[in-house]
């Protein structure tokens, strides 16, 4: 189904209602946070085998209407009685970053399947103790997932495809929020809730950054900040420009602010590749062609509302005997990717729908690895402690220091 772009949003936020199967697994959401309607409510109306059941929240006031506005039908007084709750199989938590780690290791060890908003913790240190439970290696250990929706995306998929990472020698990255989009009271400018700009939007950013060069970062080579200085506030980053090196020496760059213009200008990451040879049997024995390409994914955190992938390619041919440059012309293209067929490759066979968000797709591979089923498409917990190594070794060079490890003790 093709649909026109005002169509496609919104059908996004107004998904139909499909049929509810009897094995269908039933949610609980700690918390009664506004992410949710994006991470889970939404698309769980899209999924055959999912169905909210519960919500929790330390205010019951806030928990019944947030309950009422997405049709949820029972409530929780605290989040340890959804955890008690036999009737719930997994949860959502999307609560402010520094209660990720105590929730999560409730959860795991209630037997629960968690998916968890990024990021998973509040740092390496959380998250070594997090990703190593030993609950997490038994044959039937729950399932745990951090909820780094875009990488769910057909459009990412097919970005990835378009980019050689041992040929990629430099990235540049950025995603912003509008400043009348956050406040400074918000949790995210809370220092003891682990806030701070790189902890929010940033994280996309630095994921980017890993999966195009499908590398880690060997040095933070710079990292410049804005960032509040009094109150619950101190030390939180409200814009940041990072400079990494990768191996080989390439280096990948990331900007990001919480308080930014008042238009809002969608994310986009930029990869230029270095130049290469290119086959060409056309050309003469003492002749080759070369091509230089520079691939971009605009809009990669929400595709949904809009993406572009813009392809520029600059060739040349070139003598062989001296290196003189024969010809030069450039090329561009673009592409987009709404459903896996649009994605083409390993996705061509996959479902979707072109109004599904990146939240749907994530909720489709999720469900599939607790079902036992096959996925496409998974962040491991490896990956997630390589996440937030990254994200320390950015906080330790900019002089603000990584965020505060929580109080609760894994026993």
């Amino acid at each position: 189904m093709s649909l026109t772009p005002l169509h496609r949003v919104w059908r996004a936020f107004n998904p139909p209602q499909v049929e509810k199967r009897n094995d269908a697994l039933k949610f609980g959401i700690l918390g009664a946070a506004n992410s949710a309607g994006f991470t889970l409510t939404i698309p769980a109306n899209l999924h055959p085998e999912v169905i909210v059941q519960a919500v929790a929240a330390r205010d019951r006031t806030r928990a019944e209407k947030f309950a009422k506005k997405h049709g949820i039908p029972q409530i929780h007084d605290s989040y340890q009685a959804l955890l008690d709750d036999p009737n719930i199989d997994c949860v959502l938590v999307p609560l402010p970053n520094a209660l990720h780690f105590e929730w999560a290791v409730r959860a795991i060890r209630a037997g629960k399947h968690v998916l968890l908003e990024k990021p998973s913790v509040s740092n390496a240190t959380e998250a070594e103790i997090l990703f190593n439970l030993p609950e997490l290696d038994h044959p039937k250990a729950p399932v745990m997932l951090e909820a780094f929706h875009y990488r769910f995306h057909p459009a990412w998929s097919l970005f990835r495809s378009l980019v050689t990472p041992a040929d990629v020698v430099h990235v540049d990255t950025f995603s912003m929020i509008p400043w009348w989009f956050v406040t400074k009271d918000h949790i995210h400018f809370n220092y003891s809730l682990a806030g701070g700009t790189m902890m929010g939007m940033g994280t996309y950013n630095f994921a980017a950054l890993r999966l195009i060069f499908d590398a880690e970062p060997e040095e933070c080579v710079s990292c410049d900040v804005k960032a509040f200085t009094e109150g619950i506030h101190h030390d939180c980053d409200y814009e940041f420009k990072t400079k990494f090196r990768f191996p080989n020496g390439a280096i990948g760059e990331a900007f990001s602010t919480l308080q930014g213009p008042t238009l809002w200008y969608p994310s986009y990451a930029t990869v230029t590749h270095r130049q290469v040879v290119v086959p060409d049997k056309t050309l003469p024995y003492d002749q080759e062609k070369l091509v230089t390409r520079e691939v971009t994914m605009n809009g990669f955190i929400h595709a949904i509302f809009w993406h572009r992938i813009d392809i520029k390619e600059s060739f040349e041919i070139r003598s062989k005997e001296d290196g003189k440059v024969i010809r030069k012309w450039k090329e561009s293209s673009f592409r987009k990717a709404y459903t896996p067929k649009d994605a083409g490759g390993e996705l061509a066979h996959l479902d979707g729908e072109d109004y599904w968000m990146s939240f749907r797709y994530q909720l489709e591979q999720f469900v599939n690895k607790v079902k036992g089923r096959e996925t496409q498409y998974w962040v491991s917990k490896e990956d997630s402690l390589l996440q937030m190594k990254m994200v320390d070794m950015a906080y330790e060079k900019s002089g603000l220091g990584v965020r505060p490890t929580s109080e609760f003790k894994v026993e």
